[in-house]
C-alpha cells in the first residue's frame, strides 16, 4: 500500500502549479494501461516481451475490489526484468518501472510525480482508468501511449481518446481475442484513430515506438497534470449520480459522452446505464421486500379480526392482503426479465 495518500484536491492543486512542456521531451515513455476481467494474463503477457533496458514507464490500473490483497506487482516483476509495485503519493517517475495503483486508490500522473488518491470513483470503480489516462494525456501530451485491455463496459474509453487529441498513441486488444470484449470495443468506437492490436504484437509494438521520436506540443499549466476543469451544472442532465444521489450534468456532444456530479463521480455512458440497472434492482427488491411485509402485516391483521369476531374488518384485511399479493406477482416478473438469463452451456 502506498506510504503515504493526500486527497485528491491536494495532489491536484500541488502538481498543477507546474508547467509542461512536453516538447522539450521527444520520447514516449509514459505508457499508461488499464482493463478489467480478463486483463491480467493479457497484461502480463505483454510486459513478458518488454526488454530489461525499456526506456519508458509503466502505470497500470487493473479494476480490484477495495478488498482484495492483490499480487500483481509480484506477477508481473516475475515475467519481465523491470521492477514492478505500488507507488507511494508523490514519487517521482522513473523510467524502467511499473506503477501498479493500490486496491481503492486512484493512480495519477504530474509532470514527473506521481499521485496516489482516494478520489471519488469514476465509471463505478476506484481505481478507474479514466483518471490515469486522463491525467497523463494532460501532462505528457504526445509521450503517452495508452493500451485497454480486455473488460467490461467503457472505463478507459473517454481516457484514451483524450490520450490520442493530445497526440499520444492509442492500443486495444483486439475484442477478438479478449476475454471480455466490452472494453476494448468501446474504446475502439468512441475513439481518434487507435490501433487494435492481439496481445502477442502489443509487446514488441510498445518496444518499438518508445524508441521513435516524437512532435511536442506545448500544454498550459491550467490544464496539465491532474487538474479538473471547475465544475459547473450549465447543462444538467436531470439524472442523479448512481454513486451519492447527486445531480448529475453532461459534458461532451454527440460524439463523446461523459456525465460527472458536483463532487466528482463521473461516468462514461454505458457505465452509467449499467449502475442505473443495479440501481432499479435494488429499488424493485426493496419494493418486493415492503409489499411482502405488508401483504404478511394484513393477513395477521385479518387473523386478528376475525379473533375478535370482527368480520368486516377481517374481509378488509384478507382483501388487501390480496391485493398486495398481485402486485408482489407483477413485481417478482419484472425483476425476472430485468436479469438476463444464464450463459448457455458448451
Amino acid at each position: 500500500m502506498p506510504a503515504t495518500v493526500t486527497d485528491s484536491r491536494d495532489a491536484r492543486s500541488r502538481v498543477a502549479r507546474v508547467r509542461v512542456d512536453p516538447a522539450l521531451h521527444t520520447q514516449r515513455d509514459i505508457i499508461v494501461i488499464g482493463g478489467s476481467a480478463g486483463a491480467i494474463g493479457a497484461l502480463a503477457d505483454i510486459v513478458g516481451e518488454l526488454p530489461a533496458d525499456f526506456p519508458a514507464a509503466l502505470f497500470v490500473v487493473i479494476h480490484i475490489p477495495a478488498n482484495t490483497a492483490s499480487v500483481l506487482p509480484q506477477i508481473l516483476a516475475r515475467r519481465c526484468g523491470l521492477s514492478a509495485g505500488y507507488p507511494s503519493d508523490g514519487d517521482r517517475i522513473e523510467r524502467g518501472r511499473i506503477y501498479v495503483a493500490p486496491p481503492d486508490y486512484h493512480l495519477v500522473i504530474g509532470d514527473g510525480s506521481i499521485g496516489v488518491t482516494r478520489g471519488p470513483r469514476e465509471n463505478g470503480h476506484r481505481p478507474a482508468i479514466d483518471p490515469l489516462f486522463r491525467s497523463a494525456a494532460r501532462a505528457h501530451g504526445p509521450r503517452v501511449v495508452g493500451v485497454i485491455l480486455s473488460g467490461n463496459l467503457d472505463d478507459g474509453s473517454a481516457g484514451l481518446r483524450e490520450v490520442t487529441l493530445r497526440g499520444g498513441i492509442g492500443i486495444v486488444q483486439d475484442p477478438a481475442e479478449a476475454l471480455y470484449p466490452g472494453m476494448p470495443r468501446n474504446a475502439l468506437e468512441r475513439g481518434n484513430g487507435h490501433h487494435a492490436l492481439p496481445i502477442a504484437q502489443i509487446g514488441a509494438f510498445l518496444a518499438r515506438i518508445v524508441r521513435e521520436p516524437t512532435t511536442g506540443v506545448k500544454i498550459s499549466s491550467a490544464e496539465s497534470s491532474m487538474s479538473e476543469p471547475v465544475q459547473t451544472f450549465d447543462n444538467p442532465a436531470a439524472l442523479a449520480c448512481p454513486e451519492c444521489d447527486g445531480a448529475l450534468r453532461e459534458e461532451g456532444n454527440g460524439d463523446h459522452v461523459h456525465f460527472r456530479c458536483h463532487v466528482g463521480h463521473a461516468y462514461s455512458p454505458e457505465s452509467l446505464v449499467a449502475a442505473e440497472s443495479e440501481r432499479l434492482e435494488r429499488a424493485m427488491w426493496t419494493a418486493l421486500r415492503c409489499l411482502e411485509e405488508n401483504a404478511a402485516l394484513a393477513r395477521r391483521m385479518a387473523t386478528h379480526a376475525k379473533q375478535g369476531r370482527h368480520f368486516h374488518s377481517a374481509r378488509r384485511f384478507e382483501k388487501r392482503a390480496n391485493n398486495l399479493e398481485q402486485e408482489l406477482l407483477v413485481v417478482r416478473e419484472a425483476l425476472e426479465k430485468l436479469s438476463p438469463p444464464p450463459p448457455a452451456q458448451e
